[in-house]
């Protein structure tokens, strides 16, 4: 092979690296992105608006399978067991405005139907994103997977009030405001505890759900709520609540529940 062809070959593979590393959703990159323009959830820039603020963002209006969804009338289905391999990480937290987020350096993992996917992060929405039957819950937690192949999962926690939880005391004592945006120290989230007993999960097709809304995301919502005390989602919520975009039109797809 001549090397100028070697080095147009070389030249193509970077720029296609690139271009994938561009068009990877804000949310797995490690550091904040600058987003292709300000949203938020409220007022202008509420989810109402996010399909008019940037070409990016036509998905949040244009796009026929969007998240979150109100879950009704699932059907029951032999969905694959989710195996689950979470482990302690030390506290990485951040407050980027629209969530509080832990970004995994771990080596935690999720294994569906054979299919492996990495964690990369998991964040809060207070109240919860996802309905079922039209009932809210107080929040809801987003752990977010990458498999090797750039598809996307995402496991989704319901959170109700109830009982103290003290799965999350190492966190809420460590939580990040919008005075301090990070917190880093050895403390260990116990991951694998911030899920319930129960791991039977609805199941359909959906997409971030906050800009730029890419689709052809994997969901997989939890059945069995989590508790967290009255006192908890109030800690929560001193620093941030209402960061919830409104369910969405399923537009014909299906959603399974395992038996």
């Amino acid at each position: 092979m001549q090397p100028k062809t070697c080095l147009r070959i070389a030249l193509l593979l970077t720029l296609a690296s690139a271009a994938c590393n561009t068009a990877r959703h804000p949310y797995l990159h490690k550091t904040p992105q600058p987003p292709a323009a300000e949203w938020g959830y409220e007022g202008k820039e509420g989810p109402e608006h996010w399909g008019q603020l940037s070409p990016k963002y036509h998905l949040a209006s244009d796009g026929h399978a969007q998240s979150p969804i109100d879950i009704r009338g699932a059907a029951a289905a032999d969905l694959p067991a989710l195996d689950l391999d979470y482990r302690p990480v030390p506290i990485r937290l951040i407050y980027n405005g629209h969530s509080v987020q832990e970004n995994e350096k771990g080596n935690s993992h999720l294994t569906v139907d054979g299919k492996r996917y990495k964690l990369e992060q998991f964040h809060f929405h207070s109240p919860s994103e996802h309905t079922v039957d039209g009932r809210s819950f107080a929040m809801e937690l987003h752990f977010v997977h990458e498999g090797t192949d750039g598809e996307i999962a995402v496991l989704s926690v319901l959170i109700d009030d109830g009982q103290h939880n003290p799965a999350y005391d190492v966190m809420w004592s460590h939580l990040p405001n919008s005075g301090n945006r990070k917190e880093n120290t050895d403390d260990l989230i116990p991951v694998d505890k911030l899920l319930p007993a129960s791991r039977d999960y609805y199941a359909y097709q959906g997409s971030f759900t906050t800009p730029p809304c890419t689709e052809g995301v994997r969901w997989l919502v939890l059945r069995q709520p989590v508790q967290l005390s009255a006192k908890q989602i109030a800690t929560f919520r001193k620093v941030i609540y209402h960061n919830n975009r409104p369910v969405q039109p399923l537009f014909g797809r299906k959603i399974s529940i395992s038996r």
